[in-house]
């Protein structure tokens, strides 16, 4: 396991505070705002330590304050239903006596019954594509301090960078994913390490046909809503090929889509997401004369 990948494993190792109660580690890293896929994974975590049966199959979630990376989070769990074949869980994360984010869960015991989904796109082998870092160096000639850190997830991108000088403008990606090392054999922890890393590509698509730069002062995105399907037991530490693409973008909102295959064809989870696209107009400059 990496480095960087024990400590997301740390950090999606909640504190039990109180019955129904958690507390989530910040990594200590500076950032304007907390990662909203740490603050959907330690949700899930939380919900799925009070569930006694079945796994995740969906969640439903919606990001309301930005989250302070300075100080812990609360997690507070309420115990909705546990019924014979589904339990459902609804999660609060707080900071500042205030509600930052909030899912519903639902969890689900193994049943069989209809059998069909869509195929698996095209996609050349993982281990022939370059690591991220190797590709942003090739193509701009450097790289910045966070492309040069271990990350927990290994991206590697199929085709143009989606943020890169050759990206193509369509709206959509696909790249393979997985986490970086060999994780302990735990079915809601690889859902949640699968929840982290599903927020890392869907806005992407949205912003693949427009000519935006998060750094330029002009525009504001983050995640609105998260919502997530477990079709099938995932395994985090094996690749995983995520095909996204965004629909529309429309009214300072974008919507974006995802599907995550295994390497056998598989698909195992589905996931749309709904982001902020606001732009503001460009500062003036001021007349030096």
């Amino acid at each position: 396991m990496s480095s960087a990948l024990d400590f997301l494993v740390e950090l999606l190792d909640l504190e039990t505070i109180e019955v129904n109660i958690y507390r989530g580690k910040q990594p200590e890293e500076e950032r304007q705002r907390t990662f909203g896929g740490q603050v959907a994974a330690q949700a899930l975590m939380a919900a799925g330590r009070t569930v006694t049966q079945g796994r995740v199959h969906s969640l439903h979630s919606y990001f309301l304050r930005p989250g302070d990376p300075r100080i812990p989070i609360l997690y507070e769990v309420d115990r909705i239903r546990d019924g014979r074949s589904f339990t459902t869980r609804r999660v609060v994360a707080l900071q500042h006596g205030r509600a930052i984010y909030n899912m519903q869960a639902s969890f689900h015991i193994e049943e069989s019954s209809l059998e069909h989904q869509v195929a698996m796109p095209d996609a050349p082998d993982p281990e022939t594509i370059k690591p991220l870092y190797e590709r942003v160096r090739d193509e701009w000639g450097n790289a910045d301090e966070w492309f040069k850190r271990h990350h927990p997830i290994d991206q590697r991108f199929i085709g143009d960078l989606p943020w890169g000088p050759n990206a193509n403008h369509e709206p959509s990606g696909r790249l393979w994913i997985r986490a970086d090392g060999d994780l302990p054999d735990d079915p809601l922890l690889h859902a949640c390490v699968i929840t982290y890393a599903s927020d890392m590509s869907l806005m992407d698509a949205i912003l693949a046909p427009h000519p935006i730069r998060w750094d330029d002062g002009t525009f504001m995105g983050a995640s609105i809503d998260h919502c997530m399907w477990f079709h099938r037991p995932v395994i985090a530490d094996q690749w995983h090929l995520y095909d996204t693409d965004s629909p529309i973008a429309h009214g300072a909102r974008g919507l974006s889509r995802g599907q995550l295959f295994n390497q056998a064809g598989e698909l195992c989870v589905s996931m749309v997401q709904e982001g902020l696209t606001r732009v503001r107009p460009a500062p003036s400059k001021v007349d030096p004369s």
